[in-house]
């Protein structure tokens, strides 16, 4: 801060300028509660087709609803503060690895050439898949709009869903994704769980088809360093990928044991 300086007429004039054009000058404001996702809605619709929307993802979006499920999901991650061990037994970790190492050679040539592809084995990707969606048989039946949505209002994160918000409605334009589409709690799409932003950057076809969504989670960890023939365990070299995957600790080192169990490790 400069100090003993007077703001002149001009500058306070050059601020308010400034102020007209930032691009969150006029964003909706967030809420805390159904009563306002109304006029959110209304006040982002507006926003979205300033930028470009077109017609069929506002309609969804002014048809979605507040999901209250999806804020008491987002409040009650509970099980992310638990023990290495009782997250693991909560996930059902030693089921997740044993019918995890029947699909690696059941689907060995799938596996295989996502390897050769994108250098990523396939005990994380088995992993990620068992503990995401119980190898696609626990995929969601939120509508996802209405989850993003919501937490787009939402005043703990709205920055980050606001981004994931436009992906969605920018994927729903492209016919990517639906008004319709179902998901997890916080929007997620496919066997793997992949938020918009992230269809749009590393999808690789329809993520609820197990090897698009196999494939998909690869490039992911890929793009975020996956170095191929490097191991993936806490201290190694492509742990940070898995780090990228998920911010809760306990769920990164979930991953690398159970991979190493499924790639042949102890």
């Amino acid at each position: 801060m400069i100090k003993g300086r007077k703001l002149t007429t001009a500058t306070f004039a050059t601020l308010a300028m400034l102020a007209c054009v930032s691009p969150n000058a006029d964003a909706a404001p967030c809420g805390s509660g159904p009563g306002g996702f109304d006029a959110w809605k209304q006040a982002f619709a507006a926003e979205a087709r300033a930028k470009g929307i077109g017609a069929t993802a506002i309609s969804g979006l002014m048809a979605a609803n507040y999901a209250s499920a999806t804020i008491a999901a987002d409040r009650g991650q509970r099980s992310f503060g638990l023990s290495l061990d009782q997250f693991l037994a909560k996930r059902g970790a030693s089921t997740i690895v044993a019918r995890g190492r029947a699909l690696k050679q059941s689907q060995a040539a799938l596996f295989a050439s996502i390897q050769q592809r994108y250098g990523v084995p396939p005990g994380p990707l088995i992993a990620i898949w068992g503990m995401e969606t119980g190898f696609g048989s626990q995929r969601g039946n939120q509508n996802m709009l209405s989850s993003i949505a919501t937490l787009a209002y939402d005043c703990r994160r709205p920055e980050y869903f606001t981004e994931q918000l436009y992906a969605a409605l920018q994927l729903i334009d492209r016919g990517v994704l639906s008004p319709s589409s179902r998901g997890s709690m916080h929007g997620e799409i496919g066997q793997t769980q992949f938020l918009p932003k992230n269809i749009q950057s590393y999808g690789t076809g329809n993520l609820d088809v197990a090897a698009n969504a196999l494939s998909s989670t690869a490039n992911f960890l890929r793009a975020h360093g996956w170095r191929a023939g490097a191991g993936y365990q806490p201290g190694e070299a492509n742990f940070a990928a898995l780090q990228a995957w998920t911010a809760a600790q306990v769920y990164q080192r979930a991953i690398a044991l159970m991979g190493r169990q499924i790639d042949g490790g102890e």
